[in-house]
């Protein structure tokens, strides 16, 4: 299906591997000139052929400072900015008893702060042109909170109510606002986290299977298709069913 983004400027925080990669490869595939971000200069040479005519730029999304840095020369490279997908690593594991007070401040920095430097610099450009997209890779655990994982946990629900509302008052400028939700996706972080549990936990996800990363970036790139201008302000769980339930 032609997105109908072909020519579209996009950029892809942390896609050198994993979700925000699949999702640069979707983006790429659909037309877009797409900037992608990693730490380091080597991990970007080796993702560059992955994704169709890319752009590197290195940039470290763990402070408002490196992600305001970033999407500055990330705007320089393509002349401004049509779509932008927030990414950031995840914070440390751990529990409450053991999660020491100043982790806190690190992981809202890297996951909810860093992530609304990178919309407040893109927004004004898009409301100038009255169109954009903006989407989010969160967590499912924000409607599911995960265990062993409070730092992300609690992040990643304030990027969730930070975007809602951003969505609510950018919503007549032609600019759509969501969220795209992971449940387990075949990515180095879950498998990190599963610890060799891979084969238990997809016995109890629906589907039968962990979920893969390419159909993840799919959903990605069609919340910023045109076909999507009527979807804002959403949170799009994309888990296999694992975690979806009415409210």
């Amino acid at each position: 299906m032609d997105l109908g983004i072909s020519g579209k400027r996009a950029v892809v925080a942390a896609s050198t591997s994993g979700l925000g990669l699949a999702t640069a490869v979707a983006l790429a595939d659909a037309g877009c000139t797409v900037v992608i971000n990693g730490r380091t200069e080597d991990r970007l040479a080796e993702t560059v052929p992955k994704v169709r005519g890319s752009i590197a730029i290195a940039g470290d999304m763990s402070t408002h400072a490196g992600a305001e840095t970033f999407i500055d020369a990330a705007a320089d490279a393509l002349g401004g900015i049509d779509i932008l997908v927030t990414n950031a690593g995840g914070p440390p594991r751990g529990n409450f008893a053991e999660t020491d007070i100043a982790d806190y401040a690190a992981a809202l920095e890297m996951n909810l702060v860093s992530m609304a430097a990178l919309c407040k610099k893109v927004v004004p450009g898009m409301q100038a042109q009255h169109w954009g997209r903006i989407v989010a890779i969160t967590s499912s655990s924000v409607h599911t909170p995960m265990p062993n994982l409070i730092l992300s946990n609690t992040a990643r629900s304030g990027l969730t109510s930070l975007l809602k509302t951003l969505a609510l008052e950018v919503v007549g400028d032609g600019i759509t606002v969501n969220t795209a939700q992971p449940g387990l996706h075949l990515t180095p972080r879950v498998t990190e986290i599963l610890e060799g549990n891979l084969d238990d936990m997809a016995a109890m996800q629906p589907t039968g299977r962990i979920g893969d990363a390419t159909d993840f970036g799919q959903v990605v790139a069609f919340l910023c298709s045109e076909q999507a201008n009527y979807i804002t302000g959403v949170s799009i769980p994309v888990d296999g069913g694992r975690f979806t339930q009415l409210q």
